[in-house]
C-alpha cells in the first residue's frame, strides 16, 4: 500500500519560518556605518583640512562650500575635526566593548557552569557593579587611572562587565543542561571541551547582539566623559570634546554643537539597527 503525503495546508505554510533578508530600511544604517569606517581608515581623503590648523581670520565662520560645517572659535575646520574625531571615539568604544565582552562572558560562563560557591561569589560581584551608576563608576576609575581616551575606554569597559556577565550567565544556564551537553559530559568530555565546544557556541548569539548594542552605549559614555573633561584632552578632536568646546558658542555658531551631536546620534542609531540585524541572523 502506497502512502501519498498530503500537500501542506495554507495554515502550515503560514507557520513556516520565512527567510530573513535585508530590507530597504536596512540600507541607510549600513551605508552610514561604511562611511564611518572610511572616516577611520582614510580620514585625510574625506577631511578637507588639517584638523589642528588654525585660521583666526575665519573664526566662527558659518557653513560654506569651503567649510561645509563651518569653523570653530580659532578658525579650525569643523568637518575635518569631526572626521578626525571619529577614530578616537570609535576606537575607545571598541576597546570598552572588548573589555566588557571578554571579561563579562568569562565570568558568566564560570558562574553558570560551575554554580554553587563560584556562582555566589561572581553574582555578588556583578550585583555590586550593577548597583553603582555607570557614569559614577567610570569617573571613579578614570580618577584612579588618569585622564585620556584610553583610560576612559577602560573605565567604560569595566563598568559594562556586569551587563555582559549577567546575560552570559542566563544564556549558559539555559544551555548547560540540554541533552547533548549532558551526553557529552557522560561520554567523558572535559570542562574546557564542554564550555568552548558545546556551551559557548550555543549561547553566544544574544551576547553578540548585545555587544553591537553596547557599542552605541559605549560611544555615548565616552563622549559624555570627554564632554565632562575626563576623556580626550584639547586640542585632540573627539566628538564629546567638540560638543564641550562648542557649547560656549551655541548662540553664535550652533553648528559647533549640532554637527558632532548629529554624528553621535546617527552612529548610535545605526549600531542599534545593526544589533537587531545580528539578532535576526544568529538567533
Amino acid at each position: 500500500m502506497t502512502v501519498i503525503d498530503a500537500a501542506p495546508t495554507p495554515a502550515a505554510t503560514a507557520r513556516a519560518p520565512r527567510r530573513r533578508t535585508l530590507t530597504l530600511w536596512d540600507a541607510p544604517p549600513v551605508l552610514f556605518l561604511l562611511l564611518v569606517t572610511a572616516m577611520i581608515i582614510a580620514p585625510t581623503l574625506i577631511a578637507p583640512y588639517d584638523p589642528l590648523q588654525e585660521n583666526p581670520d575665519l573664526a566662527l565662520a558659518g557653513p560654506s562650500l569651503a567649510h561645509p560645517f563651518g569653523t570653530d572659535y580659532i578658525g579650525r575646520d569643523l568637518l575635518s575635526r569631526v572626521v578626525a574625531g571619529t577614530a578616537a571615539t570609535i576606537a575607545g568604544s571598541f576597546i570598552a566593548v572588548v573589555i566588557g565582552l571578554v571579561a563579562g562572558t568569562i565570568l558568566g560562563l564560570l558562574a553558570a557552569y560551575f554554580g554553587r560557591a563560584t556562582d555566589s561569589i561572581i553574582s555578588r560581584i556583578i550585583d555590586v557593579l550593577l548597583s553603582i551608576p555607570t557614569l559614577l563608576l567610570s569617573i571613579t576609575i578614570i580618577v584612579a587611572l588618569g585622564f585620556g581616551t584610553v583610560n576612559a575606554a577602560i573605565a567604560v569597559g569595566v563598568s559594562s562587565i556586569a551587563v555582559f556577565a549577567r546575560l552570559a550567565r542566563s544564556e549558559v544556564l539555559a544551555t548547560r543542561h540540554l541533552p547533548f551537553v549532558e551526553a557529552s559530559e557522560h561520554l567523558g568530555a572535559g570542562h574546557l571541551t564542554l564550555l568552548f565546544r558545546h556551551v559557548l557556541p550555543n549561547s553566544y548569539s544574544a551576547v553578540l547582539s548585545l555587544a553591537a548594542l553596547q557599542f552605541g552605549t559605549a560611544i555615548l559614555a565616552i563622549a559624555s566623559l570627554s564632554f565632562l573633561g575626563y576623556g580626550a584632552q584639547p586640542p585632540d578632536p573627539e566628538w564629546g570634546l567638540l560638543i564641550s568646546e562648542g557649547r560656549n558658542y551655541i548662540n553664535s555658531a550652533p553648528g559647533l554643537v549640532y554637527f558632532p551631536a548629529i554624528a553621535i546620534v546617527l552612529t548610535v542609531m545605526s549600531l542599534s539597527r545593526l544589533a537587531q540585524l545580528i539578532r535576526k541572523k544568529v538567533g
